[in-house]
């Protein structure tokens, strides 16, 4: 039976040569990126603004201005009163105003009260605003100490250079995420945080890969310049990178298109997240050795040290 090939096993693609190509792409993403963040910054969920939010469903069509003259009658200002899913089920966003602030659980029980025993509620979230808080400044620390702890072990495995290369494309990848969120304006929850670590460590794995296979090229070719060896170890290693990111991809397809608008956001994460670090490990995290000098002190130390072993 023939091998089903996607990727050609000998490819001869000028990684190196195609950089500043790579590198102006990219570049785009993380401009695009940071001036979203700047104009509409993040759609902080309730993890991390505090508040309630009740989701519902009902027997029978849902009335959603009704709905909302109902709580507004409790006297709760400017809810959020919106269709979730099909015209049966309903989701209520109760921002945390100085009347909500320290009564969110009270908050949660009028509201479900003033609906009425005709609804089933799926899921009530009440959070204080010194929790939100905590959980905030303990995402953006998970999510930092993530990639430096990322770069940290990239550079004890390999060289300190090889560190630098992957804290800033694991960095990179993890930003880019962030900007999906803002652009589309996705709820940042701790659920996006599992997100981007999750995204980080897959980003890395798919780096360390090329990296790896930098290194057992350069002991092998010892006078082969080193853009050589980044373009040869990276089409060595494009087939795997391609069909492990297609197959991760395929398996969050389905939670993209059946998970619902609560895994919806994750799952548009995750597959941006494979996409982004794919052609970060291919075309970044590698080309970036070329700009550190000690990298290419090294390899010409390596050139003195003998011909070429096969």
């Amino acid at each position: 039976m023939a091998r089903l090939t996607i990727i050609p096993d000998n490819t001869k693609i000028d990684f190196v040569g195609n950089r500043i190509l790579a590198f102006a792409i990219d570049g785009l993403l993380v401009i695009a990126t940071i001036l979203s963040l700047w104009f509409q910054g993040l759609n902080l969920g309730i993890d991390f603004t505090g508040g309630v939010v009740i989701e519902a469903s009902s027997s029978k069509p849902i009335n959603f201005d009704e709905v909302r003259e109902k709580i507004v009658a409790l006297g709760f200002k400017d809810p959020t009163v919106q269709q979730f899913g099909d015209n049966k089920s309903l989701l209520v966003r109760i921002k945390p105003t100085s009347d909500v602030s320290g009564h969110e659980q009270e908050a949660s029980v009028k509201i479900k009260t003033a609906l009425g025993s005709d609804y089933t509620f799926k899921r009530v979230d009440a959070v204080g605003p010194k929790v939100s808080n905590e959980l905030f400044q303990t995402g953006i620390l998970a999510t930092t100490l993530g990639v430096i702890m990322i770069g940290i072990y990239v550079a004890f495995r390999f060289e300190w250079q090889f560190g630098v290369s992957a804290v800033l494309a694991t960095g990179h990848d993890v930003l880019v995420a962030v900007g999906l969120y803002s652009m589309l304006q996705f709820d940042f929850n701790l659920t996006s945080v599992a997100a981007l670590l999750l995204l980080a460590g897959y980003s890395v794995n798919d780096t360390v890969v090329v990296f790896d296979r930098i290194r057992e090229n350069r002991r092998l070719f010892k006078r082969m310049p080193f853009g050589d060896i980044i373009n040869l170890s990276t089409n060595q290693t494009l087939s795997r990178t391609f069909l492990t990111s297609f197959t991760t991809a395929l398996s969050v397809i389905p939670l993209l298109l059946f998970g619902g608008e609560v895994l919806f956001g994750f799952a548009a994460t995750i597959l941006w997240g494979i996409v982004v670090g794919t052609y970060s490990s291919v075309f970044v995290a590698s080309c970036v050795l070329l700009y550190l000098p000690a990298m290419q002190m090294g390899q010409a130390t390596d050139e003195k040290a003998g011909g070429v072993q096969a």
